[in-house]
């Protein structure tokens, strides 16, 4: 099914659709600020699992988790620095995903995590519509590994055909850049993947961190 989200009763219906399918351990294309996401119920491993299958991905792979407000962190992640607090606090909504110790209660499995989450909050008032509904959801990038990510809801569609339930039609992302992914699990945090927020803007809530391996900036 897809729901083009510029039409009021549409977008009414695609997001009770999505829900309901990710209740079902169903996948769902959703849009983002930064591209368009593959979703998953994060509680459900068979859920997760075909998300994974569905990109063509390995466990080693795991998803982020994307969040509906900054306070559900903290149900997610422990030994939160100070510093990434304020980052947090500055940064969400936005193009930040933060790595952290995983809350040790957390009853999922998102694949090989090493006991350790990524979280975002996505600025994007549709995404955060469907996260309000269903809470913390695993997303990926809305593409088979190897392909670029998908922009629009056609070249999702193109990727992933039938393996999605709900195709949620946001339009043209007005971004394309990933989001920066920082680590905050070791002692030195640094950069896995330089994205939409630069280095210097980290530098500004903590000048140790450390650029990604390649160098960018």
């Amino acid at each position: 099914m897809r729901f083009d989200c510029s039409v009021d009763e549409e977008y009414d219906r695609g997001l009770l659709a999505a829900q309901a399918a990710l209740e079902e351990g169903k996948l769902v294309v959703l849009p983002t600020d930064t591209v368009y996401g593959l979703a998953a119920d994060a509680f459900s491993p068979r859920a997760v699992q075909n998300l994974l299958d569905a990109k063509g991905r390995g466990r080693d792979m795991p998803p982020p988790v994307l969040v509906g407000s900054p306070t559900t962190l903290d149900a997610l992640a422990v030994d939160i620095p100070t510093w990434l607090r304020s980052m947090v606090e500055a940064l969400w909504p936005g193009p930040l995903t933060v790595v952290c110790r995983q809350q040790a209660s957390l009853t999922w499995d998102l694949g090989e995590t090493h006991n350790t989450v990524a979280v975002r909050m996505p600025d994007d008032k549709r995404a955060l519509a469907l996260l309000k509904q269903t809470g913390p959801l695993a997303v990926s990038s809305a593409n088979t590994t190897g392909s670029p990510a998908a922009q629009n809801v056609d070249d999702a569609e193109e990727m992933l055909g039938p393996r999605v339930a709900v195709y949620l039609d946001g339009g043209p992302t007005t971004s394309g850049t990933p989001s920066t992914i920082l680590d905050a699990t070791g002692a030195t945090p640094r950069v896995l993947r330089q994205g939409a927020v630069p280095l210097e803007v980290l530098h500004q809530f903590n000048n140790t961190i450390e650029p990604a391996d390649d160098g960018s900036v």
